[in-house]
């Protein structure tokens, strides 16, 4: 690709994320994206067709993100107890390296308010299933092998991703329940300790 097209992708790719994320997507205009990426509005069109297309392009590359990092936790030879570990900490690391992202994914906006969202909605949602998936054949492995008790895997794995998600949101706190990524470190690991003391057998 031009470098020169990369860098006007890159700059709307940019220039968008917090605009998803503050508002709702039908509220987010064209050409105040093209204002903050400083080109012009006919951009968007050139490379991502619409709105919609810029949209979806970032939820995808917000996607693969998140997906790079739980390659690093859910790794062959790794024990399913330091699989789960390693997926908390590397959901932080998702976090901490791309915030924007992360809210995009653990705290959609409503997608579905047009056509082509409804489908990338659908699209969002298997995405995270597929990652719980992972969790859950970690947890599936640790019945099987007796180093865990029997429990619902996918129960379990749900109550896992949602208790982190509520852990993370505490960094962007601007109250007295505010935590800093040290302290949002430490309270995901009791979170996963409280489950995986819970799942060993005596």
């Amino acid at each position: 690709m031009d470098p020169r097209a990369e860098r006007t992708i890159e700059s709307l790719l940019r220039a968008a994320e917090p605009l998803f994320r503050q508002r709702p997507f039908a509220e987010v205009t064209l050409e105040e994206i093209a204002a903050d990426a400083g080109v012009a509005v006919g951009s968007v069109y050139n490379h991502f067709g619409s709105k919609a297309g810029l949209h979806a392009a970032l939820v995808e590359r917000a996607l693969d993100t998140d997906r790079y990092f739980m390659d690093l936790a859910y790794v062959p030879g790794r024990s399913p107890i330091d699989q789960l570990y390693a997926a908390a900490a590397e959901y932080l690391a998702f976090y901490l390296a791309n915030p924007e992202f992360f809210r995009m994914l653990a705290f959609p906006s409503d997608p579905g308010s047009y056509p082509a969202g409804r489908e990338l909605a659908d699209r969002l949602a298997a995405s995270v299933n597929e990652q719980n998936a992972r969790m859950v054949e970690a947890i599936k492995l640790g019945i099987d092998t007796g180093v865990l008790r029997e429990v619902d895997p996918d129960a379990t794995a749900t109550v896992l991703w949602a208790a982190w998600n509520g852990i993370i949101s505490l960094g962007w706190r601007s109250d007295s329940l505010s935590r800093t990524d040290d302290e949002l470190a430490q309270l995901l690991r009791v979170a996963t300790d409280l489950v995986a003391h819970g799942l060993l057998v005596d």
